[in-house]
């Protein structure tokens, strides 16, 4: 239904490893990318099909990573992202798609995208993007607190830590 939003968190409020706002049309698709968000990366997430109310929710509140899908009704994630740069030039975006764009579309994407993933997005692929958006992007926007001063909640990511 558009419009609708769902919430899901794994951890209360004062102990959130970072707010991610999910932007996906397709019912499947959603449920996975929370699933795995919430219930093995402990993030705090929100979901909602809808692309107008995903800028309204931006506008409204602080959100550590976007998750869009690329193709949606009424608004495409390009234009989705496009938008977000407008509104929140610092926030990082992710992007997923099942359908690989071409041309102008791809390379535009690509230059304002912090992170494309193809569809069937792996666990662990959504996991570790997820964590080290956040993470940068914390540390771009110099947010203060556990991670900022190194003692953060994010889970690590695959390959980010020497052996």
């Amino acid at each position: 239904m558009l419009g609708q939003i769902s919430h899901m968190s794994a951890t209360s409020p004062e102990v959130t490893r970072g707010r991610i706002l999910v932007v996906e049309d397709d019912p499947e698709a959603a449920l996975f990318a929370v699933h795995v968000l919430t219930k093995r990366a402990r993030f705090d997430v929100t979901h909602t099909a809808d692309p107008a109310v995903a800028l309204r929710l931006v506008e409204a509140g602080h959100w550590d990573l976007v998750l869009t899908d690329f193709e949606m009704p009424g608004m495409t994630g390009l234009e989705l992202l496009h938008t977000l740069r407008q509104v929140a030039p610092a926030l990082p975006v992710a992007v997923v798609t099942a359908h690989a764009p071409a041309g102008m579309t791809h390379t535009a994407l690509l230059s304002e995208a912090d992170a494309y993933l193809s569809k069937p997005v792996r666990i662990d692929q959504l996991i570790s993007t997820a964590t080290d958006l956040i993470r940068n992007g914390r540390k771009t926007r110099g947010t203060r607190g556990e991670e900022a001063s190194g003692h953060g909640n994010l889970p690590k990511s695959p390959g980010s830590e020497p052996g």
